[in-house]
């Protein structure tokens, strides 16, 4: 089992804990996991870049056409890390618009649950839904408990649940 992944968005949009969310899934099937984040001033609303490899890599970053998956959580970014992407690589975007990928309005579906921020969790369901990333979702679930703070927990299982069903 091996799969790369990439997650992008700006900073404050969850990137950072849907990587934590995803290493651990693997942690929890012990599967070898390696993570690397770029961060470009993310506290004042710049682009974070997670790479995030499953299986056994001797280095965490994601070179140029190599990612099976991004995980994009502002369509502005696409142009910026799509070229990460492996030819028939997929694209779960956050994105009202129509084009390439899997796209759907993320935000507002969060934003109604009240906290835009779980933005993340619903791309997340989304890619499992289409059965594109190596984890189910049991796995995302269990995961989500163990790293959510408790009070927090049902309302980011509920994104998940969103992007299942969107």
């Amino acid at each position: 089992m091996k799969q790369q992944i990439i997650v992008s968005g700006i900073g404050g949009q969850g990137v950072l804990f849907l990587t934590r969310v995803i290493a651990q899934i693997a942690v929890n099937r012990n599967i070898p996991v390696l993570t690397s984040e770029t961060h470009g001033m993310a506290q004042r609303g710049g682009t974070v870049l997670s790479c995030i490899k499953v299986g056994t890599f001797a280095s965490p970053l994601i070179r140029k056409g190599q990612a099976d998956l991004g995980l994009i959580l502002w369509d502005a970014n696409l142009d910026v890390h799509q070229g990460l992407l492996r030819p028939g690589g997929t694209i779960v975007i956050n994105s009202q618009a129509h084009g390439r990928g899997i796209r759907l309005d993320a935000a507002s579906m969060a934003r109604n649950l009240g906290n835009a921020v779980l933005t993340n969790l619903v791309l997340l369901g989304a890619a499992v839904r289409e059965d594109k990333i190596f984890c189910t979702r049991k796995d995302c679930e269990e995961a989500i408990r163990q790293l959510a703070p408790s009070r927090f927990v049902e309302q980011n299982i509920a994104a998940f649940h969103l992007g299942l069903e969107a």
